[in-house]
């Protein structure tokens, strides 16, 4: 009977610690962006850090809101910066337009202090001028390390796949479909 317990309880600490594993691989909710003759990239979202952001993020993907936006930013020169999407006017405007980039789905998402640093990759919500209560729809991928934005913006999720494909993205490349996983 001993043994019995002895072998139960090893075979419960080996899924626990494989479980917690997993977890540390990165495993959870996915936002999928399918950019249009690029490929597809891969966010891991992290709804424990900045549940505000990641819900609207992903609300806003399930009903189809990021489907035919474009990347209305990117941003290379001095240095690799960061490509943004989000703003609905894209979808048809001009992304040349004085207001490109000022337009979202009209909701606003609080600051949220995630604990996520603004490296390589990092995905953050932009905002409106000053006001770091202003997030909304539209959010950045960072192309290199910008810790000058950390305490600044939102950070909810980090590219788990594809930043060879963000690297690729250029002003006006097309979201063709946003795909959320794992969240209810």
């Amino acid at each position: 009977m001993r043994r019995l317990i002895f072998l139960l309880l090893a075979v419960l600490f080996t899924l626990c610690a494989h479980a917690q594993s997993i977890q540390a691989l990165g495993e959870g909710p996915r936002l999928r962006l399918e950019i249009e003759g690029k490929g597809t990239i891969t966010i891991r979202l992290y709804p424990d850090k900045a549940p505000k952001a990641v819900a609207h993020v992903a609300r806003l993907a399930k009903m189809g809101f990021y489907d035919g936006l474009k990347f209305h930013r990117a941003d290379r020169k001095p240095r690799p910066y960061l490509v943004q999407v989000g703003d609905p006017q894209s979808r048809l405007g001009n992304l040349d337009a004085a207001d490109m980039g000022s337009k979202g789905s009209g909701a606003k998402v609080p600051y949220e202090d995630s604990g996520l640093p603004n490296i390589v990759g990092a995905v953050g919500l932009a905002r409106l001028g000053e006001d770091r209560d202003t997030g909304d729809s539209q959010f950045y991928i960072l192309l290199g390390a910008q810790p000058f934005l950390n305490g600044n913006y939102t950070v909810f999720g980090q590219i788990a796949d594809g930043m060879d494909v963000v690297r690729k993205i250029e002003k006006g490349d097309r979201i063709v479909r946003a795909t959320v996983t794992g969240l209810n």
